[in-house]
């Protein structure tokens, strides 16, 4: 079926393939790989009716680096396709093994493709041939990307026994539930398709015609920004599912995603596309900076440290060619910084709109703008229109009540909400979460920033906070701005604006928090670990642990232990990294450089390292331990070891104990008073 001169797919859509079925049990996906000829029908078979009965466990929160582990992410082709799933847990699948197996259909449990903004997921699925995807609940950015380019999702488990007898399904069953800009990419095959479509006048987003309602903070930022026309931007109100085009204030990739954006550019507008209004658009390298410090033998014998070092340059070829910012490598060593310290630090501003290919792009969400992490496609897409498909997100709002404990940081609370069985279930996939309460007014903005920054663990489209007098502080201290033009970018939600949920979160009762390997949402107290754990390592760092704060949280705990006559544990290594040079600065003026060589740490120039299993801190076996700061932990996330995630001063204080352990006693006697 065609509509002028662009291809639609079919109104009915055959899958002749077979169905691999992502169980718990990694025995019975090998069993399913391994198998040939009529046992492979038999296997199928028994799966499906083990599943209709209710009696596979499906395995749940497969995350990005699962689909596609960070050393896949160097090749951004075809070539994906021999890879995906290789960083499956147990090293339940192989090379190629998916691919050759003849597979159209992939089906798993609730959160598939949690973690990192990467489309190299879905797009390796899709180069194996996978054609379906079929979850019990998908991620908000993994959904997006595989709608993007063409890849199938349903969470319609009804599916499968049609499939499996031979049914051609309705392109409807893929399009049901979703916004009409949604529908419409879906029946083009993909954004850039829709996009050809509607330049040529065959497609057209449907205009917002909601009329003025109370609105929280999110709400409004996205209204003020809704294409409409040419040279008209801004609509009345928005509401929760409204689908528009919304104009970003700010544009960022880094290395691992520049070089595949820029060549999706190219193959739809051609050779000569250009970067429309350059001057808001950002490249970081950032991400692999350290990666020759770690990478195994076996993948530098495959090519793979220049097929990274080329990524970068591929990067700063085209940021030089259109005339873009790139904060590149610092001549003292490391990166000028993480992307998103950087935009935080630099870059974004109250009320805007904010783009970057990094789920964490949700950080920027600290100074009350609308921030969000989008795939390669969409990246591409926005350098030429500038604008961003939206489907506004409900949200839901977390109300901090009372005062937070001495030892408790804000990544403890966020832990907390992670562990709640409403982001366990996927009930928070999608949404904003907006961020209050009184005692947000004593924390700093790095610590509030850890909340936005995690939100996308819930499977959130971002994290929120309203501006005030402090936001205004640190901007103006931060970049020298007129206090009273950035004051007129402060949006507020209405005090009547509709949430889909409201939470009370009381923080006198969180005491501190740990992580347990596999999943951020793994929380628990650490007074309720089931026995002793003895840690190789303890990292602080990444974008999320590698800020001013905390570093002042660290200095806090390696100083009182050095006046306790303690350094860091014999046979532990304590890494702390900084997020961006000014952090370093920060860090150098204070005396924390003294203090941390003092206590044993080994500092770490900035980039994001250990965190994608690209710099040191990042395990080297399966039986190393480690206790970080950054912000997940998902299987193979930074290395074969486990991990687990913690506040700074968990971190710091397990590193000296040689064990997990809270951190009260080396907090100052100044900090247990208040």
């Amino acid at each position: 079926m065609t509509t002028g001169s662009l291809t639609k797919l079919p109104d009915q859509i055959t899958f002749t393939g077979r169905i691999l079925f992502l169980t718990e049990d990694t025995a019975l996906i090998r069993a399913q790989l391994e198998a040939t000829g009529d046992e492979r029908q038999r296997l199928e078979a028994e799966l499906a009716a083990r599943l209709h009965g209710d009696d596979l466990p499906l395995m749940s929160n497969i995350s990005t680096d699962e689909i596609t582990p960070g050393w896949v992410c160097f090749y951004y082709d075809e070539t994906l396709g021999e890879y995906v799933y290789v960083g499956m847990r147990d090293a339940a699948v192989k090379k190629d093994e998916v691919r050759q197996g003849g597979f159209a259909v992939v089906v798993s449990g609730l959160s598939k493709g949690c973690g990192s903004s990467r489309e190299t997921a879905p797009y390796a699925e899709k180069s194996a041939g996978l054609q379906l995807v079929i979850a019990k609940s998908i991620e908000k950015i993994y959904g997006q990307n595989s709608q993007n380019i063409g890849l199938l999702t349903s969470t319609d488990f009804g599916l499968i026994e049609r499939i499996r007898g031979g049914e051609a399904i309705p392109l409807a069953e893929f399009t049901r539930g979703l916004d009409p800009i949604s529908r419409d990419i879906v029946g083009y095959g993909g954004l850039f398709n829709y996009n050809k479509a509607r330049v040529a006048g065959e497609v057209t987003p449907p205009p917002v015609e909601t009329q003025a309602r109370p609105m929280t903070i999110t709400e409004k930022i996205i209204a003020r920004h809704a294409f409409v026309r040419a040279g008209e931007i801004g609509v009345a109100a928005v509401k929760p599912g409204d689908a528009l085009f919304a104009v970003a204030d700010v544009r960022f990739s880094h290395e691992y995603v520049t070089p595949m954006a820029e060549s999706l550019l190219k193959q739809s507008l051609g050779p000569d596309a250009r970067v429309t209004e350059p001057e808001s658009v950002f490249a970081f390298r950032d991400h692999l900076t350290f990666l020759g410090k770690v990478m195994s033998p076996k993948h530098r014998e495959m090519g793979l440290l220049e097929k990274a070092n080329g990524l970068a340059t591929t990067q700063e070829e085209f940021t030089t060619k259109q005339g873009i910012r790139l904060y590149g490598e610092n001549p003292e060593g490391g990166s000028e910084a993480i992307c998103h310290n950087a935009v935080v630090e630099d870059l974004a501003l109250p009320g805007q709109i904010v783009i970057g290919t990094d789920s964490h792009t949700c950080m920027a969400g600290v100074l009350g703008c609308f921030a969000f992490g989008v795939g390669s496609t969409d990246m591409a897409n926005a350098w030429f229109a500038k604008d961003i498909r939206i489907r506004v997100p409900e949200t839901v709002r977390y109300v901090l009540k009372g005062r937070k404990r001495a030892d408790v940081a804000a990544k403890d609370v966020m832990l907390v909400i992670l562990a709640s069985d409403y982001m366990k279930t996927s009930k928070g996939i999608g949404k904003v979460l907006e961020f209050a309460g009184d005692d947000l007014k004593n924390w700093p903005m790095d610590e509030r920033a850890t909340l936005t920054n995690m939100s996308v663990e819930a499977g959130g489209t971002t994290g929120i906070i309203e501006p005030d007098e402090a936001t205004l502080a640190y901007i103006v201290k931060m970049r020298g701005l007129d206090a009273e033009e950035v004051r007129k970018g402060f949006t507020y939600s209405d005090a009547d604006a509709e949430y889909a949920d409201v939470f009370e979160i009381d923080l006198e009762a969180i005491r501190p928090m740990v992580a347990l390997p596999g999943d951020p949402r793994n929380g628990i107290p650490i007074d309720q670990l089931a026995s002793e754990v003895a840690i190789d390592a303890a990292y602080g760092g990444s974008c999320t642990g590698g800020k001013m704060a905390d570093m002042d949280m660290y200095a806090e705990v390696l100083r009182n232990a050095l006046a306790q006559g303690k350094r860091v544990a014999p046979g532990v290594h304590l890494y702390l990294q900084f997020g961006s040079q000014k952090i370093k600065q920060y860090a150098r003026e204070r005396g924390y450089l003294e203090i941390f060589a003092r206590a044993g740490a080994e500092m770490i120039d900035p980039s994001c390292g250990a965190c994608i299993n690209a710099g040191p801190g990042a395990s080297p076996s399966a039986e190393t331990v480690t206790v970080s700061a950054q912000n997940r932990n998902f299987p193979g996330r930074s290395g074969p070891g486990k991990l687990y995630l913690a506040s700074p001063y968990v971190v710091a204080a397990s590193a000296i104990a040689g064990k997990i352990v809270e951190p009260f006693e080396f907090l100052s006697e100044r900090m247990k008073v208040a």
